[in-house]
């Protein structure tokens, strides 16, 4: 954990969702999300890193300090009030407030044994105060290549779940049931989906943040790990079938200059925007695909040959033992993997 990042990174990975609600819209009865202006599906940064704390949660049993700070369901002041209790002084329970000193080291300690404070930072200036902290993950929306279709599907269930007055007991239900016409016991429902999305996402990391949480190149292995299994722990019949696609492609900026000093800043720094790396990739429909339905509709195309000076570009693939492997060596790993991506 005394080893944070040293390099900017850039990532940009493809999911795609067949028969299924990627990203249910609340405000919209929970519709799979959109833009309305070109109906291009929506999924949310906060889905993208819950399916991420998710895995890491499963992968490292939510023990320190890989735990979970945003868990299903918990208040978040519980480990606030332990993070004082933790460090020096321990927890002032009186009236006054915790000093500068005292939440920064309560800061500090939330760093150390919580996987997604230091990753994604936090807001935890609630309870007895642990400040705030800017994590050097970040992750956009997610947007779908081409324009979804969302569906409302009708469905029937096949028993309700009446409240019936005056029932005391299960036998009073199994005589209520017993009284009902069969067409009583029924009810219909509603399935939302799309019958297919390819979704493009982008992330970014700060090698500058990553020095103030401590994020480290351990943490950073985790991150691509769970990058690529984040769906495949996460199943249920409302997303249908949801998969992350290989590669994802990574950027990693090492720098320039020939001064070892000169060079490690610029690493830290970076050696081209973000928009110009995530150029190097397009996706595009194959022709004669009006309606896509499947990730082989699509035609990828990676720009290798002006990827920018002190850029390294990496293939983050599965490994045969089904762990997660960077290919620094991308146009070898193109060539001796059956990738869906064609390089020029």
């Amino acid at each position: 954990m005394s080893n944070p990042i040293r390099n900017r990174y850039e990532f940009l990975f493809l999911f795609d969702c067949e028969n299924g609600n990627p990203n249910g819209d609340p405000d919209a009865g929970n519709a799979p999300r959109i833009d309305p202006q070109d109906m291009r599906g929506l999924v949310s940064d906060v889905a993208i890193k819950r399916r991420i704390r998710n895995y890491v949660q499963l992968a490292r049993r939510n023990e320190m300090p890989y735990a979970i700070f945003v868990e299903h369901a918990t208040n978040l002041n519980r480990p606030i009030t332990r993070a004082h209790e933790e460090t020096e002084g321990g927890l002032d329970t009186g009236n006054r407030g915790a000093g500068k000193r005292k939440v920064e080291l309560a800061r500090q300690w939330m760093c150390r044994n919580f996987y997604d404070v230091r990753t994604f930072g936090a807001v935890m200036s609630t309870g007895p105060n642990a400040g705030q902290v800017r994590g050097p993950v970040q992750v956009s929306f997610a947007r779908s290549v081409d324009p979804v279709l969302p569906l409302d599907v009708s469905i029937t269930r096949m028993a309700v779940a009446d409240t019936v007055k005056g029932a005391k007991s299960s036998e009073d239900y199994v005589r209520w049931e017993d009284e009902q016409p069969e067409d009583k016991l029924r009810t219909m429902g509603r399935k939302a989906l799309i019958p297919y999305g390819l979704y493009l996402g982008k992330g970014f990391i700060s090698a500058h943040l990553a020095q103030e949480t401590g994020f480290s190149e351990e943490d950073l292995t985790l991150l691509w790990e769970a990058l690529l299994q984040m769906y495949e722990h996460d199943r249920s019949a409302s997303k249908g079938l949801m998969s992350v696609r290989e590669p994802v492609f990574i950027f990693r900026h090492v720098g320039t200059d020939t001064e070892e000093a000169q060079r490690a800043q610029q690493a830290k720094l970076g050696c081209a925007p973000a928009h110009k790396l995530f150029d190097l990739v397009e996706v595009t429909k194959r022709p004669g695909i009006d309606a896509p339905r499947s990730f082989a509709d699509y035609r990828i195309l990676f720009h290798g040959s002006v990827v920018p000076s002190g850029v390294e570009v990496g293939f983050l693939m599965r490994a045969s033992d089904g762990s997660a492997e960077v290919r620094w060596d991308w146009k070898e790993a193109a060539l001796a993997q059956p990738l869906h991506v064609e390089v020029n």
